[in-house]
Order: C-alpha cells, then sequence, then structure tokens
C-alpha cells in the first residue's frame, strides 16, 4: 500500500463534488434522485461482491465505512449526474459514454487501484464488471425514463389542471 492511499480515496470523493456548482440547479434536482437510486444499488451490490469475494477492497477510509464509499459517493454519483446531464434523451450516446468510461474504469483504472493496493478482483473477470457497469447504466436510465414518464408528467398534468381550475 502507498503511504498516500487514504488521502487519494478522500481526493477522489471530494473533488467531483466541486463540479457540482456548473451544473444548474435544475439539473441538479432532476438527476439526483436517480443518482441517489443507482448509488444504493450500488451499496447493495457491494455487500454481495463481498459474500461471493468477486472483488477485495484493501484500503478504506475509516474502519466503519465500505472501501467502495469513496468512488461511490464521489466521481459515480456526481459522475451519474453529469453523464444523464449531456446525454439523457440519447440512449445509444448515453450508452456509448457509459462504455467508454467503464471500460476505462475496468481496465486502466483498475490496474491503478491494484498498484497502489486499493483493490483488486478476485472471483470476478474485468469482462464481467463491464457487464455489471453497463447493467447498472441501464437501470439507471431506466430510472430517470420512468420517473420523468410516469411521474414529472403526472405532476405537470395536475398543475394544469389545478391552475385551470382555479382560473
Amino acid at each position: 500500500m502507498l503511504k498516500y492511499s487514504k488521502i487519494l480515496l478522500l481526493i477522489m470523493m471530494i473533488l467531483p463534488w466541486f463540479t457540482i456548482p456548473l451544473m444548474e440547479r435544475r439539473t441538479f434536482k432532476r438527476f439526483l434522485p436517480a443518482s441517489i437510486f443507482i448509488s444504493l444499488v450500488v451499496r447493495l451490490e457491494s455487500y454481495l461482491a463481498e459474500k461471493r469475494r468477486w472483488w477485495w477492497i484493501y484500503e478504506k477510509l475509516h474502519p466503519r465505512l465500505r472501501g467502495e464509499t469513496p468512488v461511490l459517493w464521489g466521481p459515480f454519483i456526481v459522475g451519474s449526474m453529469w453523464i444523464l446531464r449531456f446525454t439523457y434523451g440519447k440512449f445509444y450516446l448515453y450508452m456509448l459514454l457509459n462504455l467508454i468510461i467503464d471500460a476505462f474504469f475496468s481496465y486502466p483504472l483498475l490496474n491503478f487501484f491494484q498498484k497502489l493496493g486499493v483493490g483488486s478482483l478476485v472471483r470476478l473477470s474485468r469482462v464481467k464488471l463491464l457487464l455489471i457497469f453497463m447493467f447498472k447504466a441501464v437501470l439507471l436510465y431506466g430510472f430517470q425514463f420512468v420517473k420523468e414518464e410516469y411521474f414529472v408528467k403526472k405532476d405537470e398534468a395536475e398543475m394544469s389542471n389545478n391552475k385551470s381550475s382555479e382560473g
């Protein structure tokens, strides 16, 4: 393990949040629920991964925190919002961008984490990890689609009905 791996994990968790002020407030509120949803899915996945020994995280920020916490609450949740911001409504572009980012994580970034002594795959191949990432990308997009198609439109219809009945 490198001497500064905990500091790197902390920076990796905090740094993405500095990009949030660049996002419009409306956009942040629009995509935050989907990002939280997929983060909770990943949280559940990490319990399954630990039980089945898919990967092992050697370095943690704190003994009571899961090893995935810095990645999950940093680049993952913020990155999900930014990806949705730029690609929502363009499904093929969304999937292509996710494939590129997930492949980058599954190959060069995972090698970097292994060299740092932060974590490594145990019983899961990189290809299977990439497939899991792509499945979660579909879940994220699906959640946002359902939210917007069935809940936002319903809310807008109710608001327009209230305005017409008032006037």
